[in-house]
């Protein structure tokens, strides 16, 4: 199981308290380090049905709507003009999936007045089951996460859900079993983005074997990108500025570092933020367990060396995470429907999803698949339509008290706690376009 969603299953049982309670729910950047809005906002939807979250979550002021996530992602226009990831599909990779997704999903369109999920299960792999911690119920709350989020951006894109029987924990627990879905996804052109809401600490991949394994990784994800029009995203995790020491995934180093998807420089990065509702607007600052930092196993990617010469001294030939952030407070998250009950989607387990929604929309605007997108958004970051582009990030940070780890401050331009800031779809993905022809 990712240890990115374990915090996410550990706060369900507390906003169910807390909705029931009736009292307010504040995000998680909320009084504290994090509680300063960014220097932007934007305004959401007035309260049509659409709008309104499922009364289980109504006195959790952090809910949000598709419908309002839309908004302020700037997608809602691009879906009212026809661009909805029709024709596209978007590819999850998990472990053990859910036996309630088909019914969960029914009830989260009827909700919120969505289209009918064009979905489909895929388990191809014909190896014994191994779930050694009893995570299937943490994968299926992470399958609907991700299946709910990428539906809620990107209503019409199909979403083919890759199911290993082997959890993916710590180490290379996991890794070969989705490297061969990842090569399955290839070998039968299911599509063209792959989400990827998991991880491994690097701390736990430094071994002979956790080193030939990410090879093996890199050899596949260049190539994909490079040459066959691939998109990768992945969450940059759960634990602020540091990850697991341990291959039980228990013990927090005292140390900085990253994991690995994220870590490779093949792969888009999304770390986490946390929305804060003001009436009618919303602000954003960094989530306080953002997954960001700098990677030990990769040097500086060549999209990375053109930032600003304070943040190139701050990477110091090291690859750099994340490279671009969504909401993942799962006090301020998406209403998503869990096998019979509501609550709120977090970690950037479901920000990750976010990026691959847009990702869908982009390569139908574009006619064709983007693939490797990480150099253009770094050069839209050095143009003129930056601020427009994205919603930079310059409030929180994402420190781990518990670990007495010191973290990154979020700051203008790319920071290794948001990247370089949340989408404004309407203008990025236009801007994207032309800045790949």
């Amino acid at each position: 199981m990712t240890h990115f969603f374990r915090r996410f299953l550990a706060l369900l049982a507390l906003l169910v308290v807390l909705a029931a309670c009736g009292n307010p729910v504040i995000g998680a950047g909320g009084p504290g380090k994090n509680s300063t809005p960014a220097a932007t906002s934007t305004p959401l939807p007035g309260n049509t049905a659409a709008d309104i979250c499922p009364a289980e979550l109504q006195n959790a002021r952090g809910c949000i709507t598709p419908h309002a996530m839309q908004t302020v992602y700037g997608v809602s226009s691009l879906l009212q003009r026809g661009f909805t990831g029709k024709g596209q599909t978007v590819v999850d990779i998990v472990s053990f999936g859910s036996p309630t997704l088909q019914q969960d999903m029914q009830v989260f369109d009827q909700t919120f007045g969505l289209p009918p999920v064009d979905l489909q299960i895929i388990s191809p792999l014909h190896v014994p089951e191994y779930d050694p911690r009893g995570d299937k119920g943490g994968w299926a709350g992470e399958t609907e996460l991700d299946v709910q989020i990428i539906h809620a951006i990107a209503p019409d894109a199909k979403i083919v859900v890759l199911v290993s029987p082997v959890a993916e924990t710590e180490g290379t627990i996991g890794l070969p079993e989705f490297r061969q879905l990842e090569q399955y996804v290839l070998d039968h052109k299911l599509g063209n983005i792959v989400s990827q809401s998991w991880g491994a600490s690097e701390l736990t991949l430094q071994d002979q074997q956790g080193q030939q394994e990410l090879q093996r990784w890199n050899d596949l994800l260049q190539q994909a990108t490079t040459q066959q029009g691939m998109t990768y995203f992945g969450s940059s995790g759960d634990n602020g500025a540091t990850d697991f020491t341990d291959l039980a995934g228990t013990h927090l180093a005292n140390v900085p570092t990253t994991s690995f998807a994220a870590d490779s420089p093949w792969v888009t990065a999304v770390g986490g933020t946390t929305l804060l509702r003001n009436g009618t607007t919303v602000n954003e600052t960094a989530w306080r367990d953002s997954g960001g930092g700098f990677s030990r196993f990769y040097k500086t990617p060549s999209y990375q060396q053109g930032l600003p010469a304070s943040v190139e001294q701050q990477l110091s030939n090291r690859r750099g995470v994340p490279d671009v952030s969504a909401d993942a407070d799962p006090l301020t998250g998406l209403a998503i429907y869990l096998n019979g009950s509501w609550t709120t989607a977090g970690g950037t387990s479901a920000s990750a999803p976010v990026w691959a929604g847009l990702m869908a929309i982009a390569n139908q605007m574009a006619g064709h698949p983007l693939g490797f997108i990480n150099p253009a958004l770094y050069r839209l970051a050095a143009s003129s339509t930056y601020a427009q582009d994205f919603r930079d990030i310059t409030a929180g940070n994402n420190t781990n008290d518990s670990a007495n780890v010191q973290g990154y401050s979020a700051a203008p331009g790319w920071d290794p706690v948001t990247g370089l800031g949340s989408p404004n779809a309407e203008k990025l993905i236009p801007d994207l376009i032309a800045t790949m022809k």
